[in-house]
């Protein structure tokens, strides 16, 4: 798999200009949700028009990275004129760059594209790494491809414009980066003032938790061994949430990881030994930010169930990334049905359900 170019940018019209200048392409399109379409799409407006850039829009939430909307890109691109050579440009958070680059992987066996992610999530986990993909059947990114972009351009001004919820969906993903790298990092997010916020400083939070994803990505493109340690909080993350859409109560991505990460960090200091006093902080810090996802005794066989169907699996057992201690990753780990069931009774205690 090809290195992607990740560029957090100065300046993003330059910076875009520089990308696109080093790729030849026949035709330019940019693909927007309805949502960045309106806000973000104003800051790259000027230099697409000189482009000649096409239009593609899509409906804006989770609920909509289906294989509809992929389909209705896919009839865009054909329907104006896209070849094997032309440039994709993906403007949006973490649903539109995963489903658009999905689009780009596929469309006539695929085309190049480029990342531009607006939200914290898609800053430092979906635009970034070459995971592409939609949701399928009920299940998060059950169909998808690597595929990563030709280059990623985070610019952390358009943060500015994110509510209280998306940061926080975002920054999940970079107290896990902060749990699989050093314990000096991990204390800095749970440190930072998120009432207040810093964009400097996050900014410069944003730039190291990219980087941890980007050394393990090249370490391991196709997740054969250590880019699992991507996977805390997921394997249980991805159940919560897709128990969320199943039961029309939907969550952030980035709240269902962060409840995962109670969890797994549970099975950690159980079966790992990870020490309980950064247990107890970090759960502390999730339960005052993110709150609490309500579940109950009855329900704990549909998240098994959920679980069953997690692509990391191998012959039918559930596989975690655990941790021993902060930056000391234990991949490929497994918990039979009682010690999982154990593990939400400790979800539900410590987070006051």
């Amino acid at each position: 798999m090809n290195k992607q170019e990740v560029i957090l940018c100065d300046e993003l019209e330059k910076d875009l200009l520089g990308a696109m200048n080093s790729k030849s392409y026949d035709k330019l399109f940019i693909l927007t949700d309805e949502n960045t379409e309106l806000h973000c799409l104003p800051a790259i407006n000027k230099l697409l028009n000189d482009n000649n850039a096409i239009s593609v829009t899509i409906p804006a939430g989770d609920l909509n990275k289906n294989i509809e909307t992929l389909s209705h890109v896919w009839t865009q691109l054909s329907q104006k004129g896209a070849t094997r050579h032309s440039l994709l440009i993906n403007l949006g958070g973490g649903m539109t760059t995963d489903l658009g680059g999905f689009a780009a992987a596929t469309f006539k066996r695929g085309i190049r594209y480029i990342n531009i992610p607006t939200t914290l999530l898609s800053m430092v986990d979906a635009s970034v790494g070459g995971k592409t993909g939609i949701n399928f059947n009920g299940l998060k990114n059950e169909i998808g491809a690597f595929a990563p972009a030709s280059s990623v351009l985070i610019e952390t001004e358009f943060l500015k414009t994110l509510d209280k919820e998306n940061f926080f969906s975002g920054y999940a993903e970079m107290l896990k980066h902060g749990l699989i790298s050093n314990t000096e990092h991990w204390a800095e997010l749970l440190n930072f003032p998120t009432d207040t916020l810093d964009y400097t400083r996050l900014k410069e939070l944003v730039g190291k938790s990219v980087q941890i994803k980007e050394d393990i990505v090249e370490q391991d493109p196709y997740e054969q061994g250590i880019r699992k340690a991507l996977n805390l909080g997921h394997t249980v993350g991805h159940a919560f949430e897709s128990l969320s859409f199943e039961e029309d109560r939907p969550v952030l991505h980035g709240y269902a990881v962060a409840w995962g990460i109670v969890c797994e960090l549970y099975l950690s200091s159980v079966k790992t030994g990870f020490p309980t006093d950064k247990l107890r902080q970090t759960v502390q810090f999730i339960k005052e930010n993110y709150g609490c996802f309500s579940i109950d005794c009855k329900i704990y066989d549909k998240l098994y169930a959920y679980m069953l169907h997690d692509k990391k699996n191998t012959a039918g057992i559930i596989n975690f990334t655990l941790l021993k201690d902060v930056g000391e990753i234990c991949i490929n780990q497994s918990a039979d049905k009682d010690e999982i069931f154990e593990m939400f009774d400790f979800y539900r205690e410590c987070m006051g359900l």
